[in-house]
C-alpha cells in the first residue's frame, strides 16, 4: 500500500517582527521572494525523488507566507503538484496575515488548488494589537475572510491569543464574537507564551501579564464561549465546526508521517524525525539535522492526549504489541476522579482543565 503524507513549506518572511514571535523569519525584498521560490522548488523535486506515496495535505507557514502575492504562492503549488501526487481532496492551507492577505487574488489562488485559509488576526481589540506589535486592524481580518469567502474558499481559520497584556473576560468575549461574527469554520487559540531571544522576553516584567490563575480562567472562559458558537475542541489550542478540523494538524498529533521544506521546517518521515536549521543559506545546501526515532510509544501518548479524543487503550496496544502498565491506569484514575481527565471506553482524555497542567500531568503518566 502506498503511504500518504502531509507537506509542510516554511515561507521565512515578514513585513516586521512581532515581540512575542520566535517562528524562524527575517525582513527581505522582492529580489529575495524570488530567489528563495526558485530554491523551495528546487526542494521540491529533491524530495519528490525521495517519496513515490501520496500527499493528503498541504500547508504553507511562516513568517508571513501572504507578503509574496497569490502569483508566487501559486507557483509554489503548481511546483508541488508537477512533483508530488496529491489526493483528490487534499486539504490545502495556506497562512495570510490581514495586512497583506486583504490584497491577494484569492480567485486565482482557488483555481491553482487553496482550499484553506488561516488568518493570524490574534485579537479584535485595538489596543492589544497595538501592544502585540500587531500591524493590520481587526477589520483587515474580516475583510480578508469576506474576499476569500466570495470566490469561495470558506474553510478559513482565525488565530486568537489569550493571556496577553491589557486582556480582560470583557474584551476576550469581544474577541471572540468578532470571530463568529466573521463566520469562519475554525479558530485556533493559544495562551501567549514569553519565548526566550524575543522582544517580549526583555521587557517581560513590563509587560502587565495576567496571573497564571487569571490565564487560566481565560483559557476556560475561552472554551466556553466557543462551545456556544459551535466551535468544539478537538485539540488543547483548537476549535472547529464540524467537519472543518485542522487535517493537516490533526495528522501530527495522530503520528502521521509529513515532510517538512524550508529553513527550521521539521520533518517526521520513514520513521525518523529531522528538521533543517534556521538558515536560509544552510537550507539552500539541504544541511539536514537528524532528530532521532519517530513514533515512540511515549510520543504516541503525549500527542494523542493533546487531542479531545484522546489516548485509545486498544488503539495502543495493537501499535506497539503490548498494553499499558497497570501503572499508568492506576494514575489516570486519579486524575479522573479528580476532574482533570475523563476515562470514555477505552480512551483517556483531558478535561479543559486538565488540559491547562497538561504537562505536568503527561510528566507524571510517561
Amino acid at each position: 500500500m502506498s503511504k500518504s503524507i502531509g507537506l509542510y513549506l516554511h515561507i521565512p518572511f515578514c513585513k516586521s517582527k512581532c515581540p512575542y514571535c520566535d517562528f524562524y523569519s527575517t525582513r527581505a525584498g522582492e529580489y529575495e521572494y524570488n530567489d528563495y521560490v526558485i530554491a523551495l522548488k528546487e526542494k521540491l523535486k529533491y524530495w519528490s525523488n525521495h517519496f513515490n506515496g501520496t500527499v493528503k495535505t498541504v500547508y504553507i507557514g511562516g513568517g508571513t507566507p501572504s507578503v509574496l502575492g497569490a502569483e508566487r504562492l501559486c507557483d509554489i503549488l503548481s511546483s508541488v503538484k508537477e512533483n508530488f501526487t496529491l489526493e483528490s481532496n487534499a486539504e490545502i492551507t495556506v497562512e495570510v496575515n490581514p495586512d497583506s492577505g486583504k490584497k491577494l487574488d484569492f480567485a486565482l489562488m482557488k483555481s491553482t488548488g487553496f482550499n484553506r485559509l488561516s488568518i493570524g488576526m490574534q485579537s479584535a481589540v485595538p489596543a492589544e494589537l497595538k501592544k502585540l506589535g500587531r500591524i493590520h486592524t481587526a477589520e483587515d481580518a474580516k475583510h480578508t475572510a469576506e474576499l476569500a469567502q466570495a470566490t469561495g474558499i470558506t474553510n478559513i481559520s482565525l488565530d486568537l491569543m489569550t493571556g496577553i497584556p491589557l486582556q480582560t473576560k470583557e474584551t476576550l468575549k469581544q474577541s471572540v464574537d468578532f470571530c463568529a461574527q466573521c463566520g469562519v469554520t475554525h479558530i485556533s487559540s493559544y495562551i501567549l507564551k514569553i519565548e526566550e531571544n524575543t522582544k517580549f522576553a526583555q521587557i517581560e516584567s513590563k509587560l502587565n501579564l495576567p496571573s497564571d490563575d487569571e490565564q487560566a480562567e481565560l483559557y476556560l472562559y475561552t472554551v466556553e464561549l466557543l462551545e456556544q458558537y459551535g466551535y468544539m475542541q478537538y485539540e488543547i489550542s483548537n476549535f472547529a465546526k464540524k467537519g472543518f478540523e485542522s487535517r493537516h494538524n490533526s495528522s501530527y498529533w495522530e503520528c502521521g508521517e509529513y515532510i517538512g521544506i524550508g529553513p527550521s521546517a521539521h520533518s517526521f518521515f520513514n520513521g525518523k524525525r529531522f528538521f533543517y536549521d534556521r538558515s536560509i543559506e544552510n537550507f539552500k545546501a539541504n544541511k539536514i539535522i537528524n532528530d532521532g526515532e519517530g513514533g515512540t510509544a511515549e510520543e504516541f501518548i503525549m500527542l494523542s492526549l493533546r487531542l479531545k479524543k484522546g489516548l485509545d487503550t486498544e488503539e495502543y496496544a495493537k501499535k506497539y504489541g503490548t498494553p499499558l502498565p497497570q501503572s499508568f491506569f492506576k494514575k489516570t484514575d486519579l486524575y479522573v476522579k479528580n476532574g482533570f481527565m475523563e476515562h470514555n471506553g477505552t480512551s483517556f482524555s483531558f478535561t479543559p482543565k486538565g488540559f491547562l497542567v497538561s504537562n505536568t500531568i503527561l510528566a507524571d503518566l510517561i
